[in-house]
């Protein structure tokens, strides 16, 4: 038995409206399922775990990037003369 829906109601500023209908589309959803999708995400706190384990994971890799962009800076340096 399917679940019954309540219609909300919300304004957005255009360019929200725009990316969440692309979005949507992109995930083969309606908006409405979209918006559900990340509210439910929200209230499980899968968006508060992905931030702390991005967070961990320059915590502990940080010195790779930065030495990645020192060498790149180092070598359009190099170029430059």
């Amino acid at each position: 038995m399917a679940k019954e829906k309540t219609q909300l109601g919300a304004r957005v500023d255009d360019d929200v409206a725009q990316l969440a209908r692309a979005r949507a589309k992109d995930r083969g959803l309606s908006v409405g399922d979209y918006i559900a999708s990340l509210v439910k995400d929200d209230a499980r706190g899968l968006r508060h775990r992905g931030l702390d384990a991005a967070r961990r994971f320059l915590d502990d890799h940080q010195a790779v990037f930065d030495e990645a962009e020192d060498a790149d800076r180092d070598t359009r340096g190099a170029h430059a003369a």
